[in-house]
């Protein structure tokens, strides 16, 4: 393990435009379980597609049924070491973005810089109305779920409220999939944190960063499709190497 960190913090200690790419294991450091593990909440709730959302009631009963019960897990975690080093190398002035693929808005807790931070696939802090675009804490709209409602509507207008995260069949934010792009190809080292690299279009960010002739560095419990093209694999938790690697900077 040593020189997995030795390593790393080897492809840090030059780099000046770090693009970070954080995935789920990030958030299963925090307490927040991978739902789509066997026997988990996407195994217990069907998945709702976006169209399916929008033109079904059934179908919006059974996204707020699952929302009722993951929220709280996502409102009770904390940032953990690896989001809090990410941070600090922000403070050190070596990170140009920190791309992520989570809805737990932890690493905005952690320190990371609004300007700096780009969430894929949104996050689970508010619910937005489909139809006038009004936000609501996401806080709140729970406290109405747990008192009975089935499908909330927005108190402002009545239309069709919705969790500001990317569901199936939803494209990404367009301006979100901008800058996530732009940070690929402009970055001088490409830091995976947490993701088995399997999800797209957001895994398409890192492969981009690597043929722009980025070093690409992983760090991830699991292998994953880009590893035999990376130029550092570490199997490890992010908590137990970025940290120690951030610290040996010194």
């Amino acid at each position: 393990m040593d020189d997995a960190i030795r390593a790393l913090a080897a492809l840090l200690r030059p780099a000046t435009r770090i693009l970070v790419f954080t995935g789920a294991g990030m958030s299963t450091e925090s307490g927040i379980p991978d739902f789509r593990s066997p026997g988990g909440v996407w195994d217990r709730y069907p998945i709702v597609y976006f169209d399916e959302f929008l033109r079904d009631e059934e179908a919006r009963k059974r996204y707020w049924l699952r929302s009722r019960e993951t929220y709280p897990v996502l409102a009770r975690a904390e940032p953990n070491p690896a989001h809090y080093a990410i941070a600090e190398l922000e403070r050190r002035g070596k990170v140009l973005a920190v791309v992520t693929q989570n809805i737990d808005g932890l690493h905005a807790r952690a320190g990371t810089s609004p300007d700096k931070l780009i969430e894929l696939h949104g996050n689970n802090l508010h619910v937005v109305c489909l139809d006038c675009n009004a936000r609501t804490p996401r806080e709140a709209i729970q406290a109405e779920l747990v008192a009975g409602v089935e499908v909330p509507r927005c108190a402002r207008c009545g239309g069709l409220l919705k969790n500001t995260t990317v569901s199936f069949g939803e494209p990404l934010p367009a301006e979100a999939l901008q800058r996530a792009t732009l940070a690929a190809l402009t970055c001088d080292l490409c830091l995976v944190i947490g993701s088995s690299l399997v999800v797209y279009p957001a895994a398409d960010i890192p492969v981009l960063a690597a043929q722009q002739g980025a070093p690409l560095a992983i760090v991830n419990a699991t292998p994953t499709p880009l590893d035999a093209t990376a130029d550092l694999v570490v199997h490890a938790r992010a908590g137990a190497v970025l940290p120690a690697a951030v610290a040996a900077l010194d």
